[in-house]
């Protein structure tokens, strides 16, 4: 995590300090944990911190006049994205549960595996949505390019240029 520009500490610091117990408690009551309530909160504000561009102290002639949708915007992401982890955790859990327990990997494997479906998740993630859904189409239901690019409304060429860019990405994942 870049280290965050000093200047924009003590508003971080002062909407940390006048906010986080309200966000913590919006948080509580959306996901109905305390636990889980504390750990986004907390990840809510090193977003912030991890993206000094986009504090909005830094930003010329831009002043956050309302801190609470600002964090709630955040917020309600890292919550999108903890439900869906919790969903795809849950998923291979049942597909474990589903194995003779002769085939069922060890503790270590689990988490490995767990770490590596929440990378391809991230990674899924933060592709464009058509490049997403193109390299989804042709990954897991099999299209091919002309059948993805009519599903898309996009010409074939633009199909490749999408399975470039996931495939792309799939290699820094791996590397």
């Amino acid at each position: 995590m870049p280290a965050p520009d000093q200047a924009s500490l003590p508003n971080v610091e002062s909407l940390y300090c006048d906010h986080h117990r309200w966000l913590q408690g919006w948080l509580r009551r959306t996901l109905g944990n305390a636990s889980d309530a504390a750990d986004l909160a907390h990840d809510t504000f090193l977003r912030i911190l991890a993206a000094p561009d986009h504090i909005p102290e830094k930003q010329a002639g831009w002043h956050l006049q309302e801190p609470r949708a600002y964090l709630t915007v955040i917020a309600r992401r890292l919550v999108s994205n903890f439900y869906r982890r919790r969903s795809l955790e849950q998923a291979y859990l049942d597909a474990l549960a589903a194995l003779p327990p002769a085939r069922s990997p060890s503790a270590e494997q689990r988490a490995l595996v767990l770490e590596t479906l929440h990378q391809v998740d991230a990674m899924l993630d933060s592709l464009p949505a058509k490049v997403r859904a193109a390299f989804l189409m042709a990954q897991f239901e099999g299209m091919g390019y002309a059948a993805i690019a009519a599903a898309l409304a996009v010409s074939e060429r633009t199909v490749k240029r999408y399975m470039a860019e996931a495939m792309a990405r799939c290699i820094l994942l791996m590397e």
